[in-house]
């Protein structure tokens, strides 16, 4: 493979807004219900009451994550689908999905554990994120990318990308990198370091 895509998602300076879903959903005529691009919250912590002292003290942390398909090293999808119809590009390792191949079994969905493969109901064909190949193609960025309004989400070659911002893949809620090994890097909330 000569290249591997992936993302940077800046979880400090991403405030949900939800401007990245809306932008994909509509780049991509998506139907209700279906987006390629989710934010997901975490919230945790509480309150506690010093006994000794009567003071209150908390470790309240909430932020968002802006996760799609992770274009992963390992991925879980492209294993399980029965047809092949699944495959990891060898130019720019974007998993992308053959739609002529694909039978819509929903093998992917069950096996990703970022929920990135999602069934058309019109079509009975899995469907996902592909990194916007179209504009790519046109020498541009995915639309999530061009639309956050708080610039935080890069994407382009994920060994430059771990160059600039880092190897870190992981924060709540997501699930654990070593399972497929995402070509994501996650700049973690400074709430994270709790």
């Amino acid at each position: 493979m000569t290249k591997q895509y992936g993302f940077v998602v800046d979880v400090s300076r991403c405030t949900g807004c939800k401007t990245c879903v809306v932008a994909c959903k509509d780049a991509h005529n998506l139907p209700v219900g279906m987006n390629f691009r989710r934010v997901l919250e975490e919230v945790g912590g509480g309150w506690r009451q010093d006994r000794m002292t009567g003071a209150w003290h908390q470790d309240v942390h909430a932020w968002y994550v802006s996760i799609s398909c992770n274009h992963c090293e390992d991925p879980a999808c492209v294993k399980v689908c029965p047809t092949k119809a699944h495959y990891k590009r060898t130019e720019d390792g974007l998993v992308v999905i053959d739609r002529e191949k694909c039978i819509g079994c929903g093998m992917c969905a069950n096996a990703c554990p970022y929920g990135a493969p999602q069934l058309d109901q019109k079509a009975h064909k899995m469907v996902k994120c592909d990194g916007c190949l179209d504009r790519l193609e046109k020498g541009g960025q995915p639309i999530c990318v061009e639309a956050c309004t708080e610039r935080a989400i890069h994407f382009g070659d994920i060994a430059e990308l771990r160059k600039t911002y880092g190897e870190c893949a992981q924060t709540a809620p997501l699930p654990d990198p070593a399972k497929t090994k995402p070509a994501l890097v996650i700049i973690p909330s400074p709430k994270a370091a709790r």
